[in-house]
């Protein structure tokens, strides 16, 4: 069903990046240190965790039999970090002759087969895995494009992108050249293409100067503009930040809500999340989850997407988001979206109420 998560060669174990360390406050300032992203976590990790052979030989004995032992796979992959997960694909492949992933692929099904995939794969991959997939979806996802490039820092751009090449032996700006046409193109391309300034340093005058060409361009309905598209996918996020800040007071009201004049258009809608996801990637994740839960029939693939990317990230600040926008938390939504070990799964990451 998803033969491709399977496509690559199983990365070194010491092959390790700050990826998992890194997200963005909603001043979209890079926050750095491991602890923090600990702290932000839904997911549970053993104090003592066992030995990955341990790990291993548990995982292929959950696959032996008449039927697969999915509350044990659960309970080892859903309370591994990231590095840990990395090191059990790795020995798994090295004991058994056999890539973790494919091994996964024969036992399970549907969205559940997909949420461990995804957890499995170690998020450069990951987000690499998600990149290509869109660009063989077309336009409908575009967003997961938008998503990728707007709430991710350069450096972890930069890694998705090396992931990407080494995945599928091509580039991932050649695939999103290729395979997006007109203005979500000349979005898309440099969003993935830039790698923006990372520091705190700020130009207030420029901020004011590219804050009246941006509200300009919006009056003009010119929002497909060079300069408008320059500014959007090349300035640093606390650049980005002060710009929309004096756009807000000098014009009274925030950009996202200008950008509005015209809710049918598809390309307003990926402009639109591409500045949230640059300056508040909480609410833009936040919105997204809630989006795809009380929509009519749950959006498992956008459910999956973003528990998988965001649980060993940012998922608690998430979580407190939700709450305060709905009259549930995340759990309880989940809960009653979603049954079986689909729903086990879930809640593995994410959290309960009462954890």
């Amino acid at each position: 069903m998803l033969s491709s998560f399977g496509s690559c060669c199983v990365a070194e174990p010491n092959n390790q990046s700050h990826y998992s360390s890194r997200f963005y406050s909603k001043a979209g300032k890079e926050r750095t240190p491991d602890i923090v992203a600990q702290r932000m976590s839904t997911i549970t990790v053993p104090a003592e965790v066992p030995p990955v052979s341990d790990d291993v030989e548990q995982l292929h004995k959950a696959f032996e039999g008449w039927g697969t032992n999915e509350g044990l796979i659960i309970e080892i992959l859903a309370h591994r970090n990231a590095d840990q997960r990395k090191l059990i694909r790795h020995t798994y492949a090295e004991t058994y002759k056999e890539d973790l992933l494919k091994a996964l692929e024969k036992e399970l099904t549907s969205d559940f087969e997909r949420i461990i995939l995804l957890w499995t794969l170690d998020p450069p991959e990951r987000d690499a895995f998600l990149a290509n997939e869109a660009t063989k979806k077309g336009a409908k996802s575009n967003h997961v494009l938008a998503e990728i490039a707007s709430t991710r820092s350069s450096q972890d751009l930069l890694l998705v992108k090396k992931a990407y090449h080494l995945r599928y032996q091509k580039s991932m700006e050649e695939d999103v050249a290729h395979t997006t046409t007109g203005d979500f193109g000349k979005l898309l391309w440099p969003l993935v293409t830039s790698y923006r300034y990372e520091g705190d340093e700020v130009d207030m005058s420029l901020a004011k100067t590219e804050a009246k060409l941006l509200h300009d361009k919006i009056t003009e309905k010119c929002y497909n503009d060079d300069d408008f598209i320059r500014i959007i996918t090349t300035r640093s996020k606390p650049q980005i930040n002060a710009t929309l800040n004096h756009y807000k007071n000098e014009f009274g009201q925030d950009i996202n809500k200008d950008l509005k004049a015209d809710p049918k258009d598809e390309f307003l809608a990926i402009l639109r999340a591409t500045i949230k996801g640059l300056t508040y990637p909480v609410k833009y994740f936040e919105k997204r989850l809630r989006l795809a839960i009380e929509k009519t029939g749950t959006d498992e693939s956008a459910l999956s997407r973003i528990v998988a990317t965001r649980a060993e990230f940012d998922m608690k600040i998430i979580k407190e988001e939700y709450k305060k926008r709905s009259s549930v938390s995340l759990d309880e939504a989940i809960a009653k979206d979603t049954r079986g070990d689909y729903e086990d799964m879930l809640l593995a990451l994410v959290g309960t109420s009462e954890s």
